[in-house]
């Protein structure tokens, strides 16, 4: 799904659907709830090519973690996050970051620097 939006969305960019602007900001955020299961190793069964060596036992969470790693080092995203945070975490908004590179923090932050871009180039 992360894969084919993006893909999308750079096809309509290429194409002026939005019309012609400066690259826009494309970004995708994971929630996913902070469990046992989330972070458990999945079993590794690919009978038709082998499973990259960083999948390998691998839990949900990591495997996530690696997509979206690859998606912002792909191009395909601005910006990448994956988020876990148990379901009691509703009321107290608390989270874990998986890694610096698909932090919340990293994201907003470029969220906000192409927000301050756009302001900046608009601004009589």
């Amino acid at each position: 799904m992360a894969i084919g939006t993006a893909h999308d969305i750079w096809t309509a960019y290429r194409e002026n659907a939005f019309g012609k602007y400066r690259k826009p900001f494309v970004g995708w955020l994971m929630v996913v709830e902070d469990v046992a299961r989330s972070r458990s190793p999945v079993r590794d069964k690919s009978p038709h090519f082998p499973v990259f060596p960083e999948f390998q036992g691998a839990s949900y969470l990591k495997r996530y973690d690696v997509l979206c790693q690859r998606l912002v080092q792909e191009q395909l995203y601005t910006a990448a996050s994956v988020i876990a945070t148990p379901k009691e975490a509703m009321t107290t908004g608390a989270y874990e970051d998986l890694s610096q590179l698909t932090s919340l923090k990293n994201f907003i932050t470029s969220f906000a620097g192409h927000i301050a871009m756009e302001a900046a180039s608009s601004a009589p």
